[in-house]
């Protein structure tokens, strides 16, 4: 991330395929951080994850140019960084779903060392917002609430054919069922 002036969040993800929750998220953490950018940042092998083969990463990359294209504050960054702590150096705001939170927090992650999951706490983000998702609320953190409306939404649910959860610059491109 570069310096361009303001607030500047990240909302890392694989985006695949983005959805109408991903962009209601987005469009809340600008508004409840008072930011002028938000980037959306995938990383080319993400942690977990390495199985996303199709669409590609730049197949992804350019339906979320497409998406960013009309809003002025959105962006789309490629990262080699896995770690969310990795991918969020630079910004000011971190956006995560609570069930990305819990594997933040999570000393699996971090080989089962909870002083390096503490270490890399502590290069995150001074603010992070977490979205509750199904019910998990997790504690001690700032809650970023988005519609009801958007609570079952998943990339999980359009990859399984409900293609009306998926933004219309991802239903266009055919890329998903």
């Amino acid at each position: 991330m570069t310096d361009r002036g303001g607030r500047h969040g990240v909302y890392p993800g694989t985006f695949n395929p983005p959805t109408v929750a991903h962009l209601a998220i987005a469009e809340a953490a600008v508004h409840h951080a008072g930011l002028t950018r938000l980037d959306l940042v995938l990383s080319r092998v993400p942690l977990a994850k390495s199985d996303v083969t199709r669409p590609t990463v730049a197949e992804r990359t350019g339906v979320l140019e497409a998406v960013a294209a009309s809003r002025p504050w959105l962006g789309v960054a490629v990262t080699d960084a896995q770690l969310i702590v990795d991918v969020a150096q630079g910004y000011d705001v971190l956006v995560v779903g609570a069930d990305k939170w819990r594997q933040i927090v999570d000393p699996a992650w971090y080989g089962g060392d909870a002083a390096l999951r503490d270490e890399a706490l502590g290069r995150l983000p001074q603010r992070v917002l977490v979205v509750p998702r199904a019910g998990d609320r997790p504690d001690g953190v700032e809650l970023l609430e988005v519609h009801e409306d958007h609570a079952h939404v998943s990339s999980s649910r359009a990859r399984d054919g409900d293609s009306a959860v998926m933004v219309p610059e991802a239903r266009a491109t055919g890329l998903w069922p």
